[in-house]
Formats: structure tokens, sequence, C-alpha cells
């Protein structure tokens, strides 16, 4: 377990689960296999996708989707496909082990408008080659081009996809009813 963090123990006291933050990226992509970025408030002319930190009580679903409520404004509609990549990074000198989770999103209807997070941005859609040819400056971890290109192949496979929900009901009759002395 990292220092000078508590564990989580299970309720039957069994088993004890490092705690760490979670952050969640939310690539939006659209009918044309765009992305959805948004200038960062922090880095005028860098690029990002949705994004922001897991809260108390959230799952990492319900994260992604406030997030883009947040970011993106109210009016747009998106569809979650599924999670493209799981990585842990160390966020500052303190937060040495941030997770974070890709989801991936289809743009459904609605204008994407820079919400309450990202008053003043602006924000744009972009294929991957324009990302590239235009040299767009983009914030971890859309930077990544392996990534960009995973998200857009993975939008394409999904998009066939019938309606599955990406997170059952939380119940304390799930996993740990089966699992936990494990």
């Amino acid at each position: 377990m990292p220092a000078g963090r508590p564990p989580t123990i299970s309720s039957s006291g069994g088993r004890a689960f490092a705690t760490h933050p979670a952050a969640v990226v939310v690539a939006i992509v659209n009918a044309r296999e765009e992305l959805l970025l948004l200038e960062s408030p922090r880095r005028p002319g860098w690029w990002e996708p949705v994004n922001g930190a897991v809260e108390a009580a959230e799952t990492l679903l319900e994260a992604a989707l406030r997030e883009v409520r947040e970011e993106a404004g109210a009016d747009l509609r998106v569809r979650p496909l599924g999670v493209v990549q799981a990585s842990t990074f160390a966020y500052d000198a303190l937060v040495t082990h941030m997770h974070s989770v890709t989801f991936l999103m289809a743009h459904v209807a609605g204008e994407a408008l820079p919400g309450d997070d990202m008053e003043e941005s602006r924000v744009r859609w972009a294929t991957t080659h324009e990302i590239d040819s235009e040299l767009l400056r983009l914030v971890p971890p859309l930077d990544q081009p392996w990534l960009r290109q995973r998200t857009i192949d993975l939008y394409r496979l999904w998009q066939a996809s019938p309606d599955v929900p990406l997170q059952a009901p939380l119940s304390e009759t799930g996993w740990n009813k089966h699992h936990d002395a494990g």
C-alpha cells in the first residue's frame, strides 16, 4: 500500500484495498470521426478532451457524464461506447499515483459549448489528420497519436454494436458476495 494513504477495508474485514485519486478523460467522436477538443483555460493554445476528477461516491461512468455536462454544455448528448485506455500517472509531488480512465463516447445530438468549467474556451472538432497536420498542441493523454488512432478505430467498431450498459447498478450483492475472500 502507498505510504501515507489509509487502505479501504472490505465489510467482512477480509480484504484491504489501496486508495488512489482517480480521473476520467472523455474522447467524444462525431459521425465525421472528429474528436471534440476544448482549449485549455489553464494553458491557452493547448487543446484537451473533456476530463476531470472522479468525485466521492461516483462511478467512473457517472464522473465521465458529469464532466461532459460541466465542460461541453448541458445541450450536448453523447452515447457511452466503452473504455479506450486506463493508466496511472504522477499528478504532482503529493499525488504520485493518479488512476485515469479514458472513455469513448459518440456524439448523438446538440452543440458543444463551453460549460461552467471551461468558460471562454474555444471549442472545435478535429480529425486525427487535422490534429497532426495543424500540429495542434494536445494535453495528455490524447497527445499520443496511437491513442487517438485507437479511439477512432474503436469508435468504428462500437458504432455497429447494440446499446449495452457500461455500468451496472452498484450493489452489495454483486462481486463481493462471491469473491471477497480472495
